[in-house]
């Protein structure tokens, strides 16, 4: 379960350090095989290979009115690797696409993590607490 996360620095390569609180437990679980693709929201998705299987298998068993979504996941998914200074590299094309530039918001979201320029989070936030708590989450989080 990963949760929370640091605002971390692009390099000039476009590779950003896993955070330490990760590094041992992705290279002892998965080897640090990672995939790493679009997210709907404007970010990118970073995910352990498991998990991302698992996910990828799911859309792939969606019907084929949802090819569109199939592309957007499966299409802009990229395997990556930690290497031996704990980062990944993120390739140009989904750096861009997310606005990744310098400042990152890497995100422990559960299985996985999301990583959001961090301008672009700060707004995506401010938005959502300005519509309010949904009622679902009302008696879940403390006052």
């Amino acid at each position: 379960m990963f949760r929370g996360g640091p605002v971390l620095t692009l390099d000039g390569k476009g590779r950003i350090t896993v955070p330490s609180r990760w590094r041992d437990v992705l290279m002892a679980t998965v080897q640090g095989q990672m995939v790493v693709a679009k997210n709907p929201d404007g970010c990118l998705s970073l995910y352990p290979l498991p998990v991302w299987e698992n996910f990828e298998n799911s859309v792939l068993s969606l019907a084929t009115e949802n090819d569109a979504w199939r592309r957007f996941f499966i299409g802009s998914a990229t395997e990556v690797e930690l290497d031996g200074a704990a980062r990944v590299l993120i390739p140009p094309e989904l750096r861009e696409w997310a606005g990744l530039v310098e400042k990152v918001k890497f995100m422990g979201v559960g299985s996985h993590f999301e990583l959001w320029d961090s301008a672009r989070h700060e707004a995506r936030e401010a938005e959502a607490l300005a519509q309010g708590r949904p009622e679902a989450l009302r008696n879940l989080v403390i006052r």
